[in-house]
């Protein structure tokens, strides 16, 4: 009678990725779906067996070798390598032996009993958090010491990364006997391979906790917010971002936290714009004030200046006030001040300037409109109006 042996598993479905995924997506989508799924976050029960789908796909699709496992069309985490039937077994239907146990027999990591991996830790590293910060142009440009709070898994103070309840330990699985590792004999073309695999029951670790924590339920780790500060140094663009090591996730079993990224967003500014360590902005001058000259004073970031604009100025022309820009990041000195001069020529003359212009034009003998057209227009202007 021939046996059939269960489906494999799509890992790959369970994660919502392609089998053409890179470990960076694999990573993505794996810490995208723990966030939602975790029992702290997700009191359903589905949630929770979800979230145990959840860990093994990562656990396999993690592991090169195991990944090659499910490429071949086998499950690692199945009894025998869970690729279906095979020659060698009672009534020519005997286990199918994967690309690990062949390697294997090779190799030497599980022939004959030996070479076990031994278990998997219960404390690991945690994963980087991220965090979108928005400040405005004078912060980003001279620096501030910004409040933020952080939503992240932080250590169980209950039962300090353990996830143990109070009074009780972690006990030694029965299945594994603390190996971490089951082992199951299989016929190949080789001969007899014994080979190893996780435990199921302990899930690789060795031990299993008889009586969860309460607070974290076995994690190690529960979730919070917390109130930090954040010092954003002077001259900071946006998109930047800063790192604060180790204020990112706890691991799981209260495992070293990872890394807190802020990433700066600068909202626009009502008067400048900003290009790197350069600020510009635009002013209109009336059309006489370019001709005749005039000063501006300009309110800068942390300052106001006086600028002079010479008799004869064009439409278009830009005007530059070195160091009162935006502090540069390593500090050394600042970028500088453009202002650009918008120059608004009348559409109506009031009756005096009418008067002055055409007594300008009789002057010179000329009409209005062609004097007008012509360029040396604002510096003529200019000579009439001072007496030369």
């Amino acid at each position: 009678m021939r046996t059939r042996n269960p489906v494999a598993k799509d890992y790959y479905g369970i994660l919502g990725i392609s089998r053409e995924a890179t470990d960076d997506e694999i990573k993505r989508a794996y810490r995208k779906l723990a966030r939602q799924y975790h029992p702290d976050v997700n009191p359903d029960p589905e949630a929770h067996e979800k979230f145990k789908d959840i860990n093994a796909a990562y656990e396999v699709l993690s592991d090169d070798q195991k990944r090659q496992i499910v490429d071949l069309g086998g499950d690692p985490l199945a009894p025998g390598g869970g690729a279906g039937a095979g020659p060698g077994g009672p009534g020519g239907a005997g286990p199918f032996v994967g690309f690990q146990d062949i390697m294997d027999a090779f190799f030497g990591t599980a022939a004959g009993g030996g070479g076990a991996r031994g278990p998997r830790p219960r404390t690991r590293p945690g994963a980087d958090a991220i965090l979108r910060l928005e400040l405005d142009l004078v912060e980003t440009a001279f620096g501030v010491e910004a409040p933020i709070t952080v939503d992240t898994a932080v250590l169980c103070t209950q039962c300090s990364g353990a996830g143990t309840a109070p009074g009780t330990h972690l006990a030694t699985c029965e299945t594994c006997g603390g190996r971490g590792e089951v082992q199951s004999v299989q016929r190949t073309f080789l001969g007899q391979v014994v080979s190893s695999r996780p435990c199921q029951n302990c899930q690789g670790h060795g031990t299993v906790i008889p009586q969860p924590c309460p607070t974290c339920a076995g994690d190690g780790r529960i979730r919070t917010r917390r109130s930090l500060t954040v010092k954003i140094p002077a001259g900071v663009e946006d998109g930047m971002r800063i790192r604060l090591a180790q204020q990112g996730e706890v691991g799981p079993g209260g495992g070293t936290a990872g890394d807190l990224y802020v990433e700066i967003h600068e909202r626009p500014h009502d008067v400048y714009s900003r290009k790197g360590d350069d600020l510009h902005c635009r002013v209109t001058l009336p059309m006489t004030a370019a001709a005749l000259g005039t000063r501006l004073t300009i309110k800068t970031l942390d300052s106001e200046e006086n600028i002079e604009v010479k008799p004869g100025t064009q439409p278009a022309s830009t005007l530059r006030v070195r160091g009162k820009g935006v502090p540069h990041l390593r500090g050394q000195g600042r970028g500088d001040l453009f202002v650009h001069l918008d120059v608004k020529t009348p559409t109506k003359l009031t009756a005096d300037q009418e008067r002055m212009l055409r007594d300008f034009a009789k002057t010179r003998g000329e009409d209005v409109a062609e004097l007008s057209k012509q360029g040396g227009f604002f510096s003529r202007m200019r000579d009439a109006f001072n007496g030369h």
